[in-house]
């Protein structure tokens, strides 16, 4: 069960950090789910105690999960450059989560120095696991034009990615390039259907 922390606002804002813990499919099953397990009852010390080795040992999710817990000071004091390190572990293990918890610390500036060019790469790595909120997060670059040339077919290209699975800031934001004739020839119809579904989707 994943969950997805953060406040959806109106485009073209952001989508924050994905700041939830996600349970293990892999084998090291007992002592992750022991980890979890706590984490769910509110022990975050035995939590981020069971998470430790299994993260020294070079499991990808509780790498993130540890990122997560130092974001939060679950545990642990709260510790943005510890946070990005862990993350940045399991970011390079390919672990879609990291990736894009990893450039919104770069898109912010939150544990390393602001970078939008490594906010669109990590966004962009993560995308293309079809995360939805990357998608989102790099349609909002291409808008922006951060650490990208502006760029309104890119944009258009992977919000709809995004909106295609549902994520309703993203459909606000492509009902938004209907109704303004960005990216997409101008289409009121268009527009209105997608903020539709976006309301429907929970916006």
């Amino acid at each position: 069960m994943k969950h997805r922390y953060g406040v959806i606002t109106r485009a073209p804002q952001i989508v924050a950090f994905i700041l939830s813990l996600s349970i293990s499919l892999a084998a090291s099953a007992d002592a992750f789910d022991d980890a979890f397990d706590y984490y769910q009852a509110g022990n975050y010390q035995a939590a981020f105690a069971g998470f430790k080795p299994l993260a020294d040992q070079g499991d990808a999710e509780a790498q993130y999960n540890l990122g997560v817990m130092y974001v939060k000071g679950q545990g642990v004091p709260q510790d943005y450059k510890q946070a990005e390190a862990w993350t940045r572990k399991a970011a390079d293990q390919g672990y879609a989560q990291a990736q894009y918890n990893l450039a919104v610390k770069y898109r912010d500036g939150q544990g390393v120095p602001q970078d939008y060019k490594q906010a669109v790469a990590w966004f962009r790595k993560a995308a293309d696991q079809s995360s939805a909120e990357a998608q989102y997060n790099l349609g909002v670059m291409y808008i922006k034009g951060q650490g990208v040339p502006q760029d309104y077919k890119q944009a258009e290209a992977w919000t709809r990615k995004a909106a295609d699975q549902s994520l309703p800031n993203a459909q606000y934001n492509l009902g938004v390039m209907y109704r303004d004739g960005k990216g997409v020839p101008q289409d009121y119809v268009q527009a209105h259907m997608w903020w539709n579904l976006a309301a429907v989707s929970g916006m």
